[in-house]
């Protein structure tokens, strides 16, 4: 659980940085990040 505290707000940023950068990206970084947030709480 710690590890999920402290890798979202990083996770956050980062996708919020490549969505400035290319805001075509966005679709492909919502659907990672629900990914990575789904496998997570599957896993713990």
């Amino acid at each position: 659980m710690i590890i999920r505290e402290q890798l979202s707000p990083v996770l956050a940023l980062v996708a919020g940085l490549l969505i400035l950068i290319r805001p075509r990206l966005l679709s492909y970084i919502v659907a990672v990040y629900l990914i990575i947030v789904g496998l997570m709480g599957l896993i713990h």
